[in-house]
């Protein structure tokens, strides 16, 4: 007891001694101590999130609509039913032997999904894949369905971001999709479907999820996300892209989001690079009347992502991506750091930001005399966002990177506003501008945690995420993060100013 009572004096002490001779010491750090607390009062009382509060009460002071908001934006155009189950669940009902993970471009097996799902689940990243078997995939549909936790949601990037989109009731939005009686079911009614994207049967992906801990054979998962893999081939082919490039002129749109491109790579280089030169010619009609956003996923085929990279990507006013698209767009043109093969943990942010202004100098319109239409990316991952900008040509930035940090915290976590208590912050709290020189060395401040820099004539802001402990859905994620910061962002541009 004596013992106790001298630690506790001693502690006491102490936190005297600080608060009188470090009075200068934020209240953030002196809200750590409190001496009205026994050693055993903090063991059974954890100690506040103070910096998770601190973050999530700045953002809500930093969360402002931008002065010229969207007001009909036309979305497509891949677009499921996603049938999400536990994917450690599902392959152990296949019984199917846990061995070594492989990645693998196409599946054509059921050995194939388990390598491919051991792989990405060792790593925490997420992936999507094509099935080529139509037969073996059903057959894969058939046990998942037969698992009673299955459920049914809204799928495909561009439905996802049109349900986001719709949530907000001063926009009006255009889908463009293979729609189903299913989907049609689920979209939400304010969603406008052209005849043109409905059609009998629904298109079916498989999201097999996983949770932090979770084991399957000696694979662990260090993190919580999913695998999705489908037979789809409506949406291999991009079928509703000439129903949206048609759609624009009688809808009007002030924005126009794409998505779906990553479908293709399964349908065979000869397809795809027919199709893909058909996109351009869509495209291209589109962005003489409209800004475009680009909503890129999974690929594996470095031929196509190149493709993509010189056709594609100079002809749209911006891009969303993750940490593996980002590595894998650099890996697929030679960029900084292309030789590494994965990244290690968090992604660094000076590495990041290396790719992010590449892309912008490379394939979009850093340089004023460039005839590429590129000014934006907005990266997501984990811990933290980026958004890199042109100057000159987006507004509302630092809002728009809280807004798409704050919804990736609320939706992991299934709550409408941030809880601190189930969330936890894993951003890093220093870094640098550059892996390389010359660089600038940065620190979080959580009441203030947009943190921006410059490179050249190219501005990022880079935020925080509050992680969710113990995520309900992380499906989708990626989607709402994009939507959320481009209706907080408004484009500066004469090109594109609209009557509003």
């Amino acid at each position: 007891m004596w013992k106790t009572a001298a630690v506790v004096a001693v502690f006491a002490f102490t936190l005297g001694y600080l608060i009188q001779s470090h009075s200068h010491l934020p209240s953030h750090v002196l809200g750590y101590f409190s001496v009205s607390n026994s050693l055993k009062s903090e063991e059974t009382n954890p100690t506040p999130p103070v910096f998770e509060e601190a973050i999530a009460s700045a953002w809500e002071a930093l969360i402002s609509a931008p002065v010229h908001q969207w007001k009909r934006i036309a979305v497509g155009v891949n677009a499921c039913v996603d049938v999400v189950v536990s994917g450690v669940r599902l392959l152990e009902a296949l019984a199917l032997a846990p061995g070594r993970g492989s990645d693998h471009e196409v599946l054509e097996s059921q050995e194939d999904l388990m390598e491919a799902f051991l792989h990405f689940m060792e790593r925490g990243a997420a992936a999507e894949r094509f099935f080529t078997d139509k037969d073996v995939f059903l057959s894969i549909a058939q046990a998942a369905a037969k698992d009673p936790s299955a459920q049914l949601y809204v799928g495909g990037n561009a439905a996802l971001m049109g349900q986001k989109f719709a949530s907000y009731p001063q926009v009006t939005v255009l889908l463009c999709g293979p729609i189903g009686p299913k989907l049609h079911q689920l979209l939400v009614d304010e969603i406008i479907v052209p005849p043109e994207s409905l059609q009998e049967t629904d298109e079916f992906h498989l999201i097999l999820e996983y949770q932090t801990g979770e084991q399957l054979g000696v694979t662990k998962a260090p993190q919580a996300n999913r695998f999705i893999f489908s037979h789809d081939v409506s949406n291999g082919r991009m079928s509703a892209l000439e129903t949206l490039a048609a759609s624009v002129e009688e809808f009007q749109p002030d924005l126009v989001v794409l998505s779906g491109l990553h479908m293709m790579e399964g349908m065979g280089k000869e397809l795809w690079k027919e199709r893909l030169e058909q996109a351009v010619v869509a495209i291209s009609d589109v962005r003489n009347h409209v800004p475009i956003h680009l909503e890129l996923a999974s690929m594996t085929d470095q031929d196509y992502m190149s493709s993509i990279m010189q056709e594609v990507i100079p002809i749209v006013n911006s891009i969303g991506l993750n940490e593996q698209e980002l590595l894998f767009f650099s890996q697929a043109g030679r960029g900084p750091h292309w030789e590494l093969t994965t990244w290690d943990g968090s992604p660094d942010v000076g590495r990041v930001s290396d790719i992010l202004l590449w892309i912008l100098k490379q394939h979009g319109r850093s340089d004023p005399s460039s005839e590429a239409d590129l000014t934006r990316i907005h990266f997501h991952t984990l811990s933290y966002h980026i958004l890199a900008t042109v100057d000159g040509y987006w507004g509302n930035q630092v809002a728009a990177v809280a807004a798409g940090a704050r919804v990736a915290s609320c939706q992991a976590c299934g709550v409408q506003a941030v809880d601190v208590q189930k969330v936890i912050l894993k951003s890093p709290t220093e870094f640098y501008s550059s892996y390389s020189e010359p660089r600038e060395q940065l620190k979080l401040d959580p009441n203030e945690p947009v943190t921006f820099w410059s490179r050249d004539n190219v501005t990022f802001y880079m935020t925080p995420v509050l992680v969710c402990k113990q995520p309900l859905r992380t499906v989708g994620l990626g989607d709402a993060i994009s939507a959320e910061g481009l209706l907080y962002s408004e484009m500066m541009s004469d090109e594109f100013q609209r009557p509003l």
